[in-house]
């Protein structure tokens, strides 16, 4: 059990880099010209990856409660399957939101 319970936080570190590239992608092929595709494609990741490092990553500088951090994940994770969709990927988009409901629903069932 001990495997899983590593391997399911592991899995929870893969998928914020994939909400992260997500939003890069969508960013890249949002943007009309190339500043402003580099921009969005740069500058939406960094934003996300700023706001989780600062309130919701285990080690924040600011604790936030829970409740708060919850609300964070939704609006990146949630934004994250929206780029996709936003990008033509809804197939994709639909099976992240799954993947990330169930590695939520698994951490919060065994307290991590």
């Amino acid at each position: 059990m001990l495997l899983l319970k590593a391997s399911n936080l592991g899995f929870r570190f893969v998928l914020e880099l994939c909400a992260l590239a997500a939003l890069g992608y969508w960013g890249f092929k949002a943007g009309h010209g190339i500043l402003l595709k580099v921009i969005l494609g740069l500058g939406t990741p960094l934003a996300a990856a700023t706001f989780w490092g600062l309130f919701g990553s285990p080690a924040a500088p600011f604790k936030v409660g829970v409740p708060i951090r919850l609300l964070l994940e939704i609006v990146i994770n949630g934004a994250a399957a929206f780029a996709l969709y936003a990008s033509g990927k809804s197939s994709l988009a639909g099976t992240f939101i799954v993947v990330v409901i169930i590695n939520k629903v698994l951490m919060i069932v065994w307290d991590q």
